[in-house]
């Protein structure tokens, strides 16, 4: 991609939605379990890129999925998947105090259920390759080179999401094609390349972007506690080439999630949200509910993907239910701003809004 750092935030966003063959400069973000085809092709219909979170699908989903956005959408979207943990340790007395204290909050967990296991990386990799989608993001680290080259072979184009400069700085080196440069207010999993310095390398979007735009020679996707027309403009002033948004479009009709966690979303502050290992063993920011209060002084979690397995049935209990106390309610800090309106019309509305802020700015 051509060198835009001198160019207006304007300019260089339009210029990098021409190379994405988009409209809009605003991308959804790629949630897993909460990217329904219905949710992308609202976005990529208003002129912006749709996602797929791919985490827990099996190839035949993920070209399932692709088959119906582009049933209903001529636009552009991407395929996100995890770059895998290595085989977690496992402790049983761990996993038995977890047991216990999840038996309070649904039903009985057996231990059979601590045995949680993931789609086959490689094969789902396969998938994305087959899929051939305008890009394929990654979280949690970076790609293996076999798999870049076959991207960069096929003109896919490659997303990388990094949580410090020094991440930033790695997956540019491995050939990504544009970072994501993802703030400590974005609800959902962190995407620390180690899980053990998630915790602890939390930096705030403002002082992250500034710093890995000037650290790497590739366009930067904003993304974390964006869902308002003055995110969006303060993002690009501050040198990225584009928006990625995700809590701030879940309560948009085409998500599909839990009329429940909808409604709480629109009730949640920023202090409202904490930073959890209590759903999946991977530290998240959640709204901060009842159970999520209570786990912070719970036993230890087990690690990603055990406690993932172990919380299942609290979490199916509490869908069923409608208790958004104990549903995973992943949420960013600007959850409060999310809009109750077709996405596509959040989408437009937010951009345009975004204009005008720049456009002030700039007379």
């Amino acid at each position: 991609m051509p060198d835009t750092a001198s160019l207006s935030p304007l300019t260089r966003a339009q210029h990098f939605a021409e190379q994405l063959g988009i409209h809009l400069p605003v991308l959804l973000a790629p949630m897993a379990g909460a990217c329904p085809p219905s949710l992308s092709i609202a976005v990529a219909n208003a002129g912006g890129l749709g996602a797929c979170g791919a985490l827990m699908m099996k190839p035949a989903e993920i070209l399932s999925w692709c088959s119906e956005f582009r049933a209903q959408s001529q636009g552009a979207f991407q395929l996100n998947l995890w770059i895998p943990d290595p085989p977690p340790v496992r402790d049983t007395q761990l996993e038995n105090r977890q047991r216990e204290f999840l038996a309070n909050w649904g039903p009985p967990v057996p231990p059979q259920a601590a045995q949680s296991a993931l789609p086959d990386f490689e094969k789902q990799c396969e998938a994305l390759l087959s899929a051939s989608p305008k890009a394929v993001s990654s979280i949690m680290g970076l790609y293996p080179p076999r798999f870049v080259a076959e991207l960069k072979a096929r003109g896919i184009l490659w997303f990388a999401t990094a949580t410090t400069v020094e991440e930033a700085r790695a997956a540019a080196a491995a050939g990504a094609d544009a970072i994501v440069a993802q703030g400590m207010e974005a609800g959902g999993h962190r995407g620390a390349f180690r899980a053990s310095d998630a915790e602890y390398q939390l930096v705030g979007l403002l002082a992250l972007l500034p710093q890995i735009v000037d650290a790497v020679d590739v366009p930067v996707i904003a993304t974390g506690g964006i869902a308002d027309t003055r995110a969006i403009a303060a993002a690009l002033l501050l040198g990225a080439s584009a928006v990625q948004i995700g809590t701030g479009l879940l309560r948009a009709p085409e998500s599909t999630i839990h009329p429940a966690y909808a409604d709480r979303l629109a009730r949640t502050e920023a202090h409202d949200t904490m930073l959890t290992r209590a759903f999946s063993g991977r530290l998240g920011r959640s709204v901060a509910t009842t159970y999520v209060r209570a786990a912070a002084n719970g036993p230890a979690p087990a690690p990603y993907p055990v406690q993932r397995g172990l919380t299942s049935a609290m979490r199916e209990a509490a869908r069923q239910a409608a208790d958004p106390e104990r549903m995973q309610l992943w949420a960013g800090q600007s959850a409060k701003f999310a809009q109750a309106e077709p996405a596509g019309e959040i989408v437009r509305s937010l951009w345009e809004g975004a204009v005008r802020l720049l456009q002030h700015a700039a007379s």
